[in-house]
């Protein structure tokens, strides 16, 4: 039977950080019919009580007045996202939420909702194997054979499927071997760029292997190129697309993608002699959330100035580097693809014709015939027109 609360004028706190509930001892210590002597539980209220309001909480946490100060309240809520994963949405969301309500008709908090925005990660599958039942097999019964994996005790062929990480699968990667044998930052890039974040994906050795070569060009990059004052400007399209992209990736959480642009950028300054100092700069804050401590060590090297690097305002782009200064045009004769060129973006109609018929292909193909016409749209083709 549940036990009936008693009824109380004394709801004072107890002073020992349990429920007023402590104050009645009368209430509080019984004695069972067979003389056993107990105490009963004050606390009476869910574990999602003390769990629903610690946003609130981590705007002020040192006030002994009150939850929060009403002005940083203000200026704090409501929370921009929440990350968490589906099942938080029925669980802690809804009684985080309920709660902020109630505080809310109160007027203890200064917003209706406590969140913004919310968003539900993916989890990081572990390796699995499957009978031909679809029985899951723990991975210390699996022994690799010529590529293929079988049961130890039963000689059957296996499937490999990813599952979620489980003891009794003993298929669980534990971060701290990862970090000593690859390092934090492998870790973390490789998680980031796995796939999308809202993805489901099974871990890899070669991925986490990839990561790890992928920083070990970054350091080298940093390290081996010269870094010099004077911009050629070579790298000056793809490092601000470079900027552009990856902080918008982030703000979206398309770390995968953010990250892959990072490595566009990588491969286009290993082709050059040499690297602006700005733009090695720039790269540097970049990769910073992914590889915090490799990033760290590089702006030291490079910035020299000894400040943080977490101190460094984020870098900006140039939008008008973004722009083409080349574009690409096809050349057509008689309704045929002949030749492709790169030319000047937004050259006039006479400009293109010239170009296109002085091209040693196009030459070739209309040697000897008569041109009938040529048509020419700017920044698209140069159709010929020959008999």
């Amino acid at each position: 039977m549940p036990l009936v609360l008693p009824v109380t004028k004394d709801i004072r706190p107890s002073g020992t950080g349990e429920s007023p509930l402590a104050n009645l001892t009368d209430w509080l210590e019984v004695t069972r019919e067979d003389g056993v002597k107990g105490r009963r539980e004050t606390n009476t209220m869910p574990q999602w009580a003390g769990s629903s309001w610690y946003y609130l909480r981590y705007i002020d946490p040192h006030n002994t007045e009150k939850l929060a100060d009403e002005d940083l309240l203000k200026q704090w809520l409501p929370v921009d996202i929440y990350v968490g994963g589906a099942e938080h949405a029925v669980l802690h969301l809804l009684y985080a939420r309920f709660w902020h309500k109630f505080l809310y008709d109160l007027g203890v908090v200064p917003t209706k909702e406590p969140f913004q925005k919310l968003f539900n990660q993916g989890m990081i599958l572990g390796t699995s194997y499957r009978d031909h039942r679809g029985a899951l097999v723990a991975t210390d019964k699996v022994e690799k054979r010529d590529g293929s994996f079988f049961h130890v005790e039963t000689g059957e062929e296996l499937e490999q499927a990813p599952a979620k990480m489980s003891k009794s699968l003993k298929n669980v990667v534990n971060p701290d071997d990862v970090v000593e044998q690859y390092g934090a930052d492998t870790l973390r890039v490789y998680e980031m760029f796995m796939g999308p974040l809202d993805a489901s994906i099974a871990w890899s050795e070669e991925g986490l292997e990839g990561s790890r070569k992928f920083l070990d060009r970054v350091y080298r990059l940093i390290t081996s190129k010269e870094i010099v004052e004077e911009n050629n400007g070579a790298l000056d399209k793809v490092y601000n697309e470079t900027v552009k992209s990856v902080t918008e990736q982030i703000e979206s959480m398309k770390f995968n993608t953010a990250i892959a642009q990072l490595m566009v950028f990588v491969n286009a300054a290993n082709k050059e002699d040499k690297l602006y100092v700005d733009y090695a700069k720039g790269f540097i804050q970049l990769i910073a959330p992914f590889a915090p401590h490799l990033a760290e060590e590089l702006w030291q090297t490079v910035a020299a100035t000894g400040e943080s690097i977490s101190y460094v305002a984020w870098p900006t782009w140039d939008e008008s580097k973004l722009v083409e200064d080349e574009i690409e045009i096809v050349v057509q004769i008689k309704g045929k693809v002949r030749a492709k060129l790169m030319v000047a973006k937004d050259l006039s109609r006479e400009e293109l014709q010239e170009i296109a018929l002085a091209d040693e292909k196009v030459k070739a193909e209309i040697d000897g015939k008569e041109i009938v016409k040529v048509i020419a749209v700017p920044n698209k083709l140069v159709n010929i027109v020959v008999k």
